[in-house]
């Protein structure tokens, strides 16, 4: 598999697990179970955290990239970064506003 193509599975994958486990409930609250068992053995910050929990997500996938260990570690963190920016890209909901002209304005106006 070619290496960006890999690059690109792996900020795909991060993100997702990372927005399932930090923002969703999941299938029947099964997440929400996970999430309330880790937040009580651990402090809440790392579960809660996007940012936080984006590193650890990210880890796994930097072997997945298959470099040596400087390419890891900079994969590693590259991952996480780019699964922040994703984050960020999609938080916020998409509005759509469509405005239609009167047309009896148009007809006035010429």
């Amino acid at each position: 598999m070619h290496y960006v193509f890999r690059f690109v599975l792996a900020i795909l994958a991060v993100w997702r697990i990372t927005h399932l486990i930090a923002r969703e409930d999941g299938p029947w609250d099964l997440i929400l179970q996970l999430r309330r068992a880790l937040e009580a053995s651990r402090p809440r910050k790392p579960v809660g955290c996007f940012y936080c929990l984006s590193i650890w997500i990210a880890l796994p996938f930097a072997w997945f990239l298959k470099g040596d260990a400087v390419e890891t570690v900079i994969g590693w963190f590259a991952l996480s970064a780019a699964a922040i920016l994703l984050e960020r890209l999609v938080r916020e909901p998409v509005e759509l506003k469509i405005e239609e002209e009167d047309r009896w304005d148009v007809a006035v106006k010429r």
